[in-house]
């Protein structure tokens, strides 16, 4: 062979080489890049506590983000929820939050007022008109501002969940004006808000735990309540209600939260990825509120009467437990309720 047949094979093998290499260099960067993507994330295992079971929004929410965080995290950070309270109560999962205990709950967020007074707010009646109103201001720089006056009290949290609009129900007479509501006597969650609404409005408020509800109504103990079309189709009150009346009365927030305690270890790439996996599955979750509330409208409709309280009575409502926002500013913030209707105000005249 002559020594331009080797300079020719030279130069052919060393061009193969060389793309070979570049090939392979390549590959290595980006498997590098990948690994690095997750480099600083190093495996956890949380306890998500909620009260509710599979089937509820805010559950099946939870369950979207136990599958965002452990695909974002590359199988490191993992989740698990634990429903039904088999945890403990609300307040109990509360305070083992705060000890470090229990790593995550999902919760009404008015359950946080005896933590922070200011979360008594959002129980203020008839000031979020719509879901898209409630965002924007629970998702704005208010909503951040009130989520981050837990931090004081050791908890972190990491978005507003939804469980709709609360609406009446009764078992007896059916409700179809604002006078049809005196004399009830109404089923109530014992805060003073709720009781002085329904005062308010001429009826007679009684304090009854949830998991007594049923019963309650079965015996007629109580006329009615007020709960969302899902709790009305997934506690079968249906069973022991003949009717139920639109009347969107009170928006009803819940909350992702997580231990300040536990929250405090992560570093800021598991921090990253809990949050961004967090917003993901809030708005999944709202998603889902709203699909299964019309689910259950339509389920309802075949079991009991359901019917619209009239414009001209919702203004009536309004007008009559008005007075009680004033009362309840001084209780529970004048401050943050003043910034809650203003940001309100803004969301409403934005749409």
């Amino acid at each position: 062979m002559n020594t331009h047949q080797n300079s020719t094979i030279d130069a052919t093998t060393g061009f193969k080489f060389g793309k070979l290499f570049a090939s392979l260099a390549g590959a290595l960067t980006l498997s590098l890049l990948a690994t690095s993507a997750h480099a600083e994330i190093r495996p956890h295992n949380f306890k998500v506590a909620i009260a509710v079971s599979a089937g509820a929004a805010h559950y099946d929410g939870g369950v979207k983000f136990c599958e965002l965080l452990e695909k974002k995290s590359g199988g490191k950070m993992k989740a698990k929820m634990f429903g039904g309270g088999s945890l403990g109560k609300d307040t109990a999962v509360v305070s083992s939050m705060q000890g470090g205990v229990i790593d995550m709950g999902i919760m009404n967020a008015n359950l946080l007022t005896g933590l922070v007074k200011d979360f008594g707010v959002l129980d203020f009646p008839f000031v979020f008109e719509s879901e898209k109103v409630a965002y924007k201001v629970l998702d704005g720089a208010w909503g951040q501002k009130l989520s981050n006056k837990l931090l004081d009290k050791g908890i972190v949290g990491l978005g507003f969940w939804e469980m709709g609009y609360l609406n009446y129900h009764t078992g007896t007479k059916p409700i179809n004006k604002l006078d049809d509501i005196a004399g009830l006597k109404i089923r109530v969650t014992e805060t003073p808000l709720q009781i002085d609404f329904q005062k308010a409005l001429g009826a007679n408020p009684v304090p009854i735990p949830y998991v007594e509800l049923y019963t309650a109504l079965e015996q007629r103990t109580v006329d009615g309540g007020n709960q969302t079309f899902i709790n009305v189709q997934v506690a079968k009150l249906f069973e022991v209600q003949k009717h139920m009346t639109v009347t969107n009365h009170m928006y009803n927030p819940q909350m992702l939260l997580m231990s300040k305690k536990v929250y405090d270890k992560l570093n800021d790439d598991e921090k990253k990825v809990l949050n961004e996996a967090a917003i993901e599955a809030r708005d999944h979750q709202r998603l889902l509120s709203q699909q299964y509330t019309a689910k259950a409208k339509e389920f309802l409709k075949d079991k009991i009467t359901i019917s619209v309280m009239p414009p001209e009575d919702i203004a009536k409502m309004k007008e009559k437990t008005r007075p009680l926002i004033d009362k309840y500013s001084k209780e529970y913030g004048e401050e943050t309720a003043k910034e809650m209707l203003a940001e309100i105000a803004k969301a409403s005249a934005a749409k």
